[in-house]
């Protein structure tokens, strides 16, 4: 809620004060509801549920302090800013003490001040409230890691489904962008991972992983990935560095991660931010391949970049690399088991193949599920998963 937007109760029995404040913070934008003592303030808030209370200490029937304990009690979020002729300064040390957003002295002699106190209380109250659900939010994904955790290791079968459960939506659009995955592991457990997510109301975040190993122990730390992602998020958005969420920091946070867990696995990866407000790919990889495929126009060809495997190296570094998005595309990321499915004699001959196949497919995932045969697969090596992002394909 913009501050300009929030709805404030005065409460002071003079009236030309009471007036004179409403009429400013009115004219300012705000909703202003009035009461001309502390009882009948007490009952506009049980009505109106304001977003912040602006009072005087001296009142009849309920001064000021008492009018601070019983909204506290009623609702501890909403900010009060005392505006008193007393001038006394035990008053304003009690009224603080009791949770008082902030304390001024009449006559004020630009009302100004009055105005900023009030949106800087109710940024702070915001930024409380969204505290508040974010440490909620963490606190169900933890309960709910910790739980599939649990089922990991007590029951395949359980686990399976839970590992399935974490997967993103599929398909999954926001803002004109399209998602969607497969997921084909060689057990009945998969070390592969793929996840896409908002980072703010401009960005989406998505990355795929593929961990060392194959079956329960590798789908453990696809279970870590997630939890770890999840918490650097949140962290980013309670300490305000968001702008700062970087597919390379991300990376790294893993890196340290999965090294000081000791668990014996590492993972390769790649990840990337999409700015919608500037149409870039800001990517990193992670000693993953094959490399992303972009296809646009008939064409494909891969992107550039290298990167050790996250979780082997201490002083691992990775870089950020940046990419403005054609209008009409899609990236397509690729675990390597899929290179399994592919004829050639060597590693090169099959990398060689893989953007023709992806051209050939037109840069979809159901054409990619019939161009390596997904459908009739046997038993397969390694797992195999595929993440594809797409824009404006027809």
């Amino acid at each position: 809620m913009h501050t300009t937007s929030a709805t404030l109760l005065i409460i002071d029995d003079d009236d030309v004060v009471r007036a004179s404040l409403a009429a400013y913070l009115e004219d300012s934008g705000f909703h202003v509801l009035q009461a001309a003592n502390g009882l009948q303030g007490l009952e506009v808030f049980h009505a109106e549920s304001p977003d912040l209370v602006i009072c005087d200490l001296r009142m009849p029937q309920v001064d000021g302090l008492e009018l601070i304990r019983r909204i506290n009690a009623l609702h501890v979020e909403t900010p009060v800013i005392v505006v008193s002729g007393a001038g006394v300064m035990s008053d304003a040390v009690e009224a603080l003490r009791l949770g008082a957003a902030d304390y001024l002295i009449k006559p004020l002699a630009d009302l100004a001040v009055l105005e900023h106190s009030v949106h800087r209380a109710l940024d702070r109250a915001n930024l409380r409230l969204e505290n508040q659900r974010y440490r909620n939010e963490l606190e169900t994904a933890n309960r709910e890691l910790q739980a599939s955790l649990h089922l990991l290791q007590e029951d395949q079968n359980a686990g399976r489904q839970v590992q399935m459960n974490m997967l993103p939506v599929t398909p999954w659009q926001a803002d004109g962008l399209n998602f969607a995955h497969q997921i084909i592991p060689s057990l009945y457990l998969s070390g592969d991972f793929v996840d896409y997510f908002r980072v703010d109301d401009s960005r989406i975040a998505f990355y795929l992983a593929d961990v060392s190993g194959h079956g329960a122990s590798s789908a453990f730390i696809t279970v870590l990935l997630k939890f770890m992602t999840t918490r650097l998020l949140y962290e980013s958005r309670r300490t305000g560095s968001l702008p700062d969420f970087k597919p390379s920091e991300v990376l790294g946070h893993i890196n340290r991660g999965l090294i000081n867990c000791n668990l014996g696995k590492h993972v390769t990866m790649l990840g990337g931010v999409i700015d919608q407000t500037n149409n870039r790919l800001t990517y990193s990889i992670g000693g993953h391949l094959p490399l992303p495929v972009l296809y646009s126009e008939g064409q494909a060809r891969y992107l550039e970049g290298r990167g050790l495997p996250v979780g082997l190296f201490v002083d691992a570094q990775y870089n950020d690399l940046e990419l403005e998005l054609p209008e009409t595309f899609s990236l397509t990321l690729l675990s390597d088991g899929i290179l399994d499915l592919l004829p050639g004699d060597t590693l090169k001959d099959k990398e060689t193949l893989l953007p023709q196949l992806i051209s050939t497919a037109g840069g979809t995932l159901d054409g990619l599920r019939k161009a390596f045969g997904l459908a009739n697969l046997g038993d397969m090596p390694d797992d195999i998963a595929l993440l594809v992002l797409s824009r404006n394909l027809a």
